[in-house]
């Protein structure tokens, strides 16, 4: 709000004590505008949410692996 107030004084160029006086009321007006549209969070009390909870891992079987007898080869 100072800044914007120290902006529009350098940018209207008033060096008189009324045009800085009307220069501080609109800054003034305008921070109110501002701190009245704004919502203010940190008095809301948080509600409390249910969650689902999250459903069982799904374990993954793979079948066994066939199992072949053993061939032997017979010796040349």
């Amino acid at each position: 709000m100072i800044l914007s107030t120290l902006a529009m004084l350098l940018l209207s160029g008033t060096s008189s004590g009324v045009g800085v006086t009307v220069v501080a009321l609109a800054a003034l007006a305008l921070g109110l505008l501002v701190a009245m549209a704004v919502p203010v969070t940190g008095s809301r009390r948080p509600v409390a949410v249910e969650r689902p909870t999250p459903p069982e891992p799904v374990r993954a079987t793979l079948p066994a692996p066939a199992r072949e007898p053993v061939r032997e080869r017979a010796a040349s």
